[in-house]
């Protein structure tokens, strides 16, 4: 039998992952649906866009050329119909130490690699791996992300100040900005009341933008972050010496980046499908994120991943198929090539209100009245997961998330382990183990036992417990070890199948049943030779 090849697990994926899109279903009234939640999308891609550029240290077009081209690829083969993905700040901040150190080339060259990363945990199926964030972790995460949007676009209620340094606005600048912030939000909430002919954020964007130009209302505009003037993305190779010493360089940011970016995807693709009533797909989407990871950087961008908030407005506005989230692209680069004068003229203040919006509808709110009513633990680890994202950034939080989950459930599992004890009619000893038998466990599953005083005859029976690894097996022998030395019979009762092979020298004391257990266990471990063998 041939070994699987990269080729192989390529093709497997695309088979079983992969489907078409349904073209039925785009009728003329979804069409129009769909096409305008994408314009909506694009339109609030642009400031993000370019003050995710400025982030990390690059010229606007680094960051709207890789909006344009993530969005398009993973819009037409990711793994969530209606996701949006483009520039983010998560990897942005992570970007500009290396540009700052090496410069936008070494970037590049960055951005393919951490493509090519993505491709390979797509190929092999890591993706799935998403399915370990628990629920808590997941509500700290929005809330935070909610949280970090907010404060995003409090950056754009300051403007230049002495020496180029920026400001907080005063005054009537600050009144105009803030009322026209409040009539976008009022805007957005009244349109689903009144029509449902055009998106929400659509109608807010327009209104806003038609007054200030109208009335000439003096009051900070998209132009006046910077020109999103250009041309087509032109194919370049990146110009970095191509030997160890370079790879040096690009491979831990590479590394980081690409986990970054698909973490924060797979919790996108995760919330998306809530709405959206979809599953599956997280290994797809890894290769979506892969290869357009991988094609920015060969086109002068900067690389990017899903984006929530952006996904959040596409949803809202009613995009459901990949169409929407290819809309969004290309209106991304007709803004780049012929409309870049007239998106530069739309306030910023329409677009900080429908982000104000998003942030209310990403908010888990029931988060907060459950606080009381769900364990301690998860209530402790949602605020830290909040906590972390709003101080560091989303891929840690998820990460220190996950990992104080993990503890606190091998805790409470471990002070599970006990046992019910009776005797027989013979005068043998039964203990009844309850709960799991692991690492953590093994120390109060010791102290279970009193082999001095115990009868000659004992019954362990694991009918309620469960062996788990291979501290569980080493707990076992060293037991059976101690009854052996003080010349008393074990028995073992209900072990699995798996457990009888691997108890070596407790394997004798094992005694089969019918009703024995079927489940494997995570390792082989031989006492007699203390090595490792393979899984079951």
């Amino acid at each position: 039998m041939t070994k699987p090849t990269l080729a192989a697990f390529a093709a497997r994926l695309s088979v079983a992952e992969w489907k078409a899109p349904d073209f039925t279903t785009f009728t003329p009234s979804r069409i129009k649906i769909e096409m305008l939640a994408g314009l909506t999308v694009a339109l609030a891609l642009v400031p993000e866009a370019v003050a995710f550029s400025f982030v990390a240290g690059v010229h606007p077009l680094v960051g709207l050329y890789a909006a344009f081209i993530v969005g398009l690829i993973t819009a037409v083969i990711g793994g969530r119909p209606a996701m949006i993905s483009g520039a983010t700040g998560a990897l942005a901040v992570v970007m500009v130490a290396l540009v700052a150190a090496h410069g936008v080339e070494f970037l590049f060259a960055t951005v393919v690699l951490m493509g090519i990363l993505q491709i390979l945990a797509g190929v092999l199926r890591l993706g799935k791996f998403i399915r370990l964030v628990p629920h808590p972790v997941m509500l700290g995460f929005v809330n935070g992300l909610a949280i970090v949007i907010f404060m995003a676009q409090l950056t754009q209620f300051q403007v230049p100040g002495i020496d180029g340094i920026r400001v907080w606005m005063t005054g009537w600048p600050l009144a105009n900005m803030l009322g026209l912030v409040v009539l976008t939000m009022a805007i957005i909430w009244l349109t689903p009341k009144v029509t449902t002919i055009i998106p929400a954020p659509l109608a807010g964007i327009a209104i806003i933008a038609a007054i200030v130009i109208g009335f000439g209302i003096d009051v900070p505009r998209v132009g006046d972050l910077a020109s999103i003037e250009g041309g087509l993305p032109a194919f370049n190779i990146p110009m970095v010496p191509l030997n160890l010493e370079t790879l040096k360089i690009i491979f831990p940011y590479a590394l980081i980046l690409a986990a970054i970016g698909l973490i924060e995807s797979l919790l996108t693709l995760n919330l998306v499908g809530e709405i959206t009533g979809k599953s599956g797909g997280a290994s797809q989407e890894c290769v979506a994120q892969g290869l357009a990871n991988t094609v920015t950087g060969f086109f002068g961008g900067m690389g990017g991943c899903a984006m929530i908030g952006q996904s959040m407005i596409n949803v809202k506005s009613g995009g459901r198929t990949r169409l929407s989230g290819i809309t969004a692209a290309l209106c991304l680069l007709a803004f780049i090539l012929v409309a870049s004068s007239l998106i530069e003229q739309i306030p910023l203040a329409a677009l900080v209100g429908v982000m104000f919006m998003v942030v209310i509808a990403t908010f888990a709110w029931q988060s907060l009245r459950v606080l009381r009513r769900i364990p301690l633990t998860d209530a402790m680890v949602m605020a830290l997961v909040t906590a972390v994202t709003v101080m560091s950034d989303l891929a840690i939080a998820v990460i220190v998330g996950v990992i104080v989950s993990a503890l606190a459930f091998a805790w409470n599992n471990a002070a599970r382990i006990h046992a019910a004890t009776h005797e027989t009619p013979e005068g043998a000893k039964v203990y009844q183990i309850e709960g799991p038998l692991f690492f953590g466990s093994t120390d109060g599953f010791a102290e279970i036992f009193d082999h001095q005083n115990d009868p000659c005859v004992v019954i362990v029976d694991f009918m309620n417990s469960r062996v788990v690894d291979q501290s569980a097996l080493q707990a076992i022998e060293t037991l059976a070890s101690k009854y052996e030395g003080v010349g008393k019979t074990l028995q073992l009762r209900h072990l699995s199948h798996d457990c009888h092979r691997v108890l070596n020298r407790a394997g004798q004391l094992i005694v089969d049943s019918d009703d024995d257990p079927s489940y494997g266990i995570a390792v082989n471990y031989s006492v007699k030779t203390g090595m490792l063998g393979g899984g079951h």
